[in-house]
């Protein structure tokens, strides 16, 4: 197959322009990560008594599908397993969690959320939400979806990357 020299400049600037777009995804990735950190969150959350380190768990137990147990609560938070149980166990000694015998198996439990966890896990989505509105206010609706998209579809990905899909 014949290239020409355009060809070639543009597969050149292409890539260039790729790894850009990479390279700003990658500090925006950063940014936002420095931006979640449990200070920060604390700093903004304000009055709250709950570790935000639990706030890991609570979005690990309801985000399904099915029951939530140790197991699924560590994969879901990209942890191992005996750090998921440590997080675990202070969220059900916060009165956040209970674990609940499995009706199909009475050697394991389930972990559901508390009346008082089920009101942390109500007040948390509100704070995100309002943090996250509040940075995107000034953008047009259809910017928001188109991002709102985007990143839904980039965070899949990463996933399936990290899980070796």
């Amino acid at each position: 197959m014949y290239f020409d020299n355009n060809m070639y400049l543009y597969m050149y600037y292409r890539d260039m322009e790729d790894s850009q777009a990479v390279a700003a995804v990658e500090r925006a990735m950063v940014a936002i990560r420095r931006s979640q950190s449990r200070r920060a969150i604390q700093r903004v959350a304000g009055d709250t008594r709950i570790d935000p380190a639990l706030f890991g768990v609570i979005d690990a137990v309801e985000e399904g599908p099915g029951a939530a147990t140790v197991g699924s609560v560590a994969d879901r938070m990209g942890i191992d397993q005996p750090r998921a149980s440590r997080l675990v166990a202070r969220a059900v000694d916060a009165g956040l969690l209970r674990r609940v015998a499995d009706p199909e198996d009475g050697r394991r439990s389930t972990l559901e959320l508390t009346g008082p966890g089920v009101e942390q896990a109500d007040r948390v989505h509100r704070f995100r939400r309002e943090i996250f509105g509040t940075a995107m206010r000034d953008w047009p609706e259809h910017d928001q979806r188109e991002f709102a998209r985007l990143l839904g579809a980039f965070v899949g990905a990463l996933g399936r990357r990290y899980r070796g899909e």
